[in-house]
């Protein structure tokens, strides 16, 4: 990741009160966060350009070994397709996993001037259970997350374009979805992570077009 220019950074830190959105999206098996596993975890970053337009940092991704004793529902292993047992994998250990993502989290947040992280996701509740019940497990001390506040595409794709599924959402929007890819955690957490910016980013020219009227109002 490229160091951000100062106005940038200042930008970025101001457009949601020192936190920095992270789109992440998690994969599991099954619902429950205290008692089953978590099995794959994608974060996006964002970052906001020159014209106060958010986009997109690259995305930060693992695989996760269940933790031992983990529930596996072949029920939602059945949706997400995934096979714990795979070698090829390349899993990481839960406190491996979060050392990963959080590393490149914190290194966002320092770049962009900003003081932590707040999560986005679509069910945001459910990813942040997952996440906060992993960093417990680990006994992780270096968390970036807020531990509680999110942002949810459910409730602003229900309020932009009428659409809480993420994929009806994401093409209500004019992005492009494609439902054979989904249930991985990187698609969804780049589709999830479009979606937000595309909310945000449509608000903002609202507000840039208000301002050109005004000032027309004011001529």
């Amino acid at each position: 990741m490229g160091i951000l220019s100062n106005n940038t950074a200042s930008r970025m830190a101001e457009r949601f009160r020192g936190f920095l959105p992270v789109v992440v999206d998690v994969e599991t098996g099954g619902f429950d966060a205290e008692h089953d596993a978590l099995l794959e975890i994608a974060a996006v970053p964002l970052t906001i350009g020159a014209d106060g337009f958010l986009c997109l940092r690259p995305t930060v991704s693992t695989h996760v070994e269940p933790f031992p004793g983990a529930n596996l529902d072949p029920r939602s292993l059945e949706i997400t397709g995934i096979d714990p047992t795979n070698p090829l994998r390349g899993a990481l250990a839960e406190r491996l996993a979060l050392d990963h993502i959080f590393h490149v989290v914190r290194e966002a947040v320092r770049e962009a001037g900003c003081q932590r992280a707040i999560l986005v996701g679509h069910n945001a509740a459910f990813d942040l259970g997952f996440l906060n019940q992993a960093v417990r497990r680990c006994g992780h001390k270096r968390n970036p997350f807020h531990p509680f506040s999110c942002f949810d595409t459910v409730s602003l794709g229900g309020l932009a374009y009428g659409q809480t599924v993420l994929s009806k959402a994401v093409l209500a929007a004019g992005l492009p979805f494609d439902s054979r890819e989904a249930h991985s955690a990187v698609y969804d957490a780049e589709r999830t992570a479009e979606l937000f910016c595309n909310v945000v980013n449509r608000w903002r020219r609202l507000e840039l077009l208000e301002q050109a009227q005004l000032g027309l109002d004011a001529a």
